[in-house]
């Protein structure tokens, strides 16, 4: 399947946000404002939105994906690996830092096959699931 990955704009929120699996208002809200910044980039095929990834540089001054959506129709496809990898280049030649829950081992396994390392984690964001931090440290 052929992709196109770009930045997010203000035409693409609704799209963004019918594959989002929160989807709730305060949701709504973040995806505005994360395309407004010009930090929530997407990857599409034939003019449908498979994913999105938002991407700052709020965690100690470094890269840090802050959120990593697929559509739920189109999992299982390396479309988080592809997104992961754009994002990477995004940011380049910079550390990039992420976390993802201590029970989401989908994710665990996609960071760890796009190159990040584990690195810490924190405790008490979610009851009993800790946040794991991952850090990809370029070349």
């Amino acid at each position: 399947m052929k992709t196109n990955f770009r930045v997010a704009t203000p035409i693409d929120i609704n799209a963004i946000f019918s594959i989002d699996t929160i989807a709730t208002a305060e949701r709504y809200k973040d995806i505005t404002q994360w395309s407004e910044q010009g930090i929530c980039y997407v990857l599409e095929s034939n003019n449908e939105i498979l994913a999105y990834g938002v991407l700052h540089y709020h965690f100690y001054s470094h890269a840090f994906i802050e959120l990593l959506m697929v559509n739920k129709n189109h999992r299982r496809q390396g479309l988080g690996l592809i997104l992961i990898n754009k994002l990477k280049m995004q940011s380049k030649p910079q550390k990039i830092f992420t976390s993802t829950n201590q029970s989401n081992t989908a994710t665990q396994q996609l960071l760890i096959k796009a190159g990040f390392v584990p690195s810490g984690y924190i405790e008490n964001l979610d009851d009993n699931d800790p946040e794991l931090i991952y850090c990809y440290i370029p070349d």
